[in-house]
């Protein structure tokens, strides 16, 4: 397995941003919006294989990036609801249920916020914590960890 980068975190971060403004903002009307999500549940099947994928892809890219499993429950609460919404619109005559709930119902955005205030609160070190423990940066992060309110943890991306 390739070592990961911080450059790595960031594009992840930067992904997950994309994905936020195709799925729930690619048209905005105030603070209302529309995206693929809310389209394409109009589209039988289309509709549900691109939210079911967008979340799948999501909850990959939680894991690359090592998120807490309190940010992944999240984020499978948010994306369970969204998938479960727009497959209600498989259904006869409840197709009209998934076009309204996902602009109101953004589960997309939301993971993808949740995963990306994850990774914000995470103090990234590119080395292995047994090399931090033994050069003493491990106790320099900790320092950092303790003097930005901001940060809640430490990921060492080499190990």
């Amino acid at each position: 397995m390739a070592r990961r980068t911080i450059g790595d975190i960031e594009k992840i971060w930067s992904n997950v941003e994309g994905v936020k403004k195709l799925s729930d903002r690619v048209v905005g009307l105030g603070p209302f919006g529309i995206g693929l999500d809310g389209l394409l549940t109009w589209i039988p099947v289309v509709g549900t294989a691109y939210s079911v994928g967008t979340a799948g892809w999501l909850l990959l890219q939680a894991a690359r990036a090592r998120a807490r499993p309190g940010t992944v429950v999240r984020m499978l609460g948010y994306l369970g609801l969204d998938s479960v919404i727009t497959a209600v619109g498989e259904v006869p005559f409840l197709d009209f249920v998934p076009g309204v709930a996902d602009v109101l119902i953004r589960g997309h955005l939301m993971a993808a916020k949740a995963l990306q205030k994850d990774i914000e609160s995470t103090h990234w070190v590119e080395a292995s914590e047994r090399d931090a423990r033994a050069t003493g940066e491990h106790e320099r992060h900790l320092a950092t960890l303790r003097t930005d309110p901001k940060l809640r943890r430490i990921v060492y991306l080499h190990d």
